[in-house]
């Protein structure tokens, strides 16, 4: 006979389970006692290893990237001057805001999956589907996008062409392959041993920013800082399918700095924070998640937005905004300026650092995903089969091949922007979700929550979507068939080996079958 615990805890599924099965199947929901039930599965078992100290590091870890030794240099000379400061100040606030209902949903439901498992819990399977396999774009993308940058950063520690291998018409870049390999490896041994080999890059390259700091603040003149707001200057937009979704609706031109150049400078560097949402996909792996798991989210992202104003603050002190007019200007480029070229070199080894960081915590995000469809049997049931060191290994490696492919062959150009779309997608179902969740589950127990519901988390959507409006239009009609691929994915297969249905219709006979 099972325990008294053990059946009021069924007894609280089950009352929900009847309105599953009234509802139509594409939207039924899996209770959050159910997914927590599911990570006591031995043969699916994820080990707890990591603290809120792991989750800062991991956070810091996929956040700082090359993005900080190229994105604010091309952001100020371009579009915003000195006032880049202060976009990223605006753009941790946007942030700040999806943040916030990250933490919640991570402490009240702490399960592997992040966004997926978010808005199975809340908008049901078909959704739930949706974001897993918007999310699956994202991680994969950026895992070798990413990749692609330490390859050409690695050729110029080397001090030698970058590490393509050219074969006849063929293009190959091992160095990509290298590091998707060597982060594959650390991840299958085990999650703790990831994250103390993250927070060694991690103390390397906030070494190379704190000398950036200290060595450029000797250059530092407050006049280069005037004006702040540079007077607004026409901007060419590119037409056709290449020009914003924003500027295709409304017509505009646009324009660079000024208020709209800062606005839009927001808009760009907002991209520098993303990453911070994969802590959310440890949840699982995580020692008192209710506790750790926000404390993680918002440690990591505090730190990262500090080093992001400071850097951008000493940058356009340095020299004029106008110098870092070229589109490939860097921090490098202002201590050329000084004829300081040694600190070029360990700007270098610091995004090398960097990246490495960024491509195994995004590789880690992919599988973690990845496991918690498979458990569902949204995807193959023997895919969520963990190994000796509690990790997905099958997962580890069927990702570190599709992963090493796609960097090795594969030229990606405007596909980075792929990225982007794929997670504000997910930001703003997770920032719906939070209210939504209050509503149909009161009593649950949370360990962070979110104030001001649900203005907080209208805030967090509406910023979102404004981010979104000002990608490309070819980004969206990419995303738009990526997603109608993943619909007939869901129908073809998903659909029907979905763990949720099969239970639903067992423990519910009586009721109209699912469809």
């Amino acid at each position: 006979m099972p325990s008294r615990g053990r059946s009021d805890r069924d007894a609280g599924v089950s009352r929900r389970r009847p309105e599953v099965a009234i509802t139509s199947g594409l939207f039924r929901t899996k209770s959050v006692e159910q997914s927590i039930r599911d990570t006591d599965d031995p043969d699916a078992k994820l080990r707890k290893d990591l603290t809120a100290k792991d989750l800062t590091v991991f956070g810091v870890a996929v956040v700082i990237g090359a993005g900080i030794f190229t994105l604010t240099a091309r952001t100020a000379g371009t579009v915003a001057g000195p006032s880049v400061s202060l976009a990223f100040v605006f753009a941790a606030i946007a942030c700040g805001l999806t943040a916030l209902c990250y933490a919640e949903f991570a402490s009240t439901v702490p399960v592997a999956g992040s966004a997926y498992t978010f808005a199975y819990a809340t908008f049901g399977e078909i959704i739930a589907w949706i974001i897993g396999w918007d999310l699956i774009l994202e991680f994969a993308l950026a895992v070798s996008v990413v990749a692609k940058g330490w390859s050409q950063y690695l050729g110029e520690v080397l001090g030698s062409r970058p590490p393509i291998l050219e074969l006849g018409s063929i293009h190959f870049d091992w160095g990509a392959v290298l590091i998707i390999a060597a982060v594959g490896v650390l991840l299958a041994t085990g999650t703790k041993l990831s994250s103390r080999v993250s927070a060694i890059a991690v103390a390397i390259k906030l070494a190379v920013i704190a000398l950036v700091l200290v060595v450029g603040a000797t250059y530092f003149k407050a006049s280069n800082l005037t004006p702040y707001i540079p007077p607004s200057q026409p901007s060419e937009k590119a037409g056709g399918v290449h020009q914003s979704l924003f500027s295709f609706l409304t017509g505009s031109g646009g324009t660079s700095f000024g208020w709209y150049g800062l606005l839009a400078a927001a808009s760009l560097v907002f991209f520098a924070f993303i990453g911070f949402d994969v802590v959310a996909t440890t949840a699982e792996e995580v020692r008192d998640p209710q506790r750790n798991v926000p404390r993680g989210i918002f440690g990591s992202l505090a730190i990262v937005t500090v080093l992001y104003v400071a850097v951008s603050l000493v940058l356009t002190g340095m020299v004029p905004y106008t110098a870092l007019s070229s589109g490939n200007a860097t921090l490098a480029t202002a201590f050329a300026i000084h004829g300081d070229m040694w600190v070029k070199n360990i700007i270098s080894v610091g995004a090398l650092a960097g990246l490495s960081t960024v491509v195994m915590v995004m590789f880690l995000g992919q599988t973690r995903v990845l496991f918690a469809m498979a458990r569902d049997g949204l995807l193959p049931r023997g895919l969520a089969h963990t190994g000796k060191h509690g990790t997905p290994v099958r997962l580890t490696v069927i990702v570190g091949i599709a992963c090493a492919l796609l960097a090795g062959f594969v030229d990606f150009g405007t596909l980075e922007e792929m990225v982007n779309i794929g997670t504000l997608v997910a930001f703003v179902l997770v920032s719906i979700g939070v209210p939504i969740l209050r509503r149909t589950r009161p009593d649950l127990k949370r360990g962070f929550r979110v104030p001001l519901v649900p203005l907080v988390p209208i805030l967090a959507a509406l910023a979102c979507l404004w981010l979104m409006l000002n990608l490309s239009i070819e980004t969206w009609l990419r995303f738009v068939i990526w997603m109608a691929v993943g619909v007939v994915v869901y129908f073809a297969y998903s659909r029907k080996h979905s763990v949720l249905r099969k239970q639903t219709a067992a423990e519910t006979p009586e009721a109209t079958p699912v469809s």
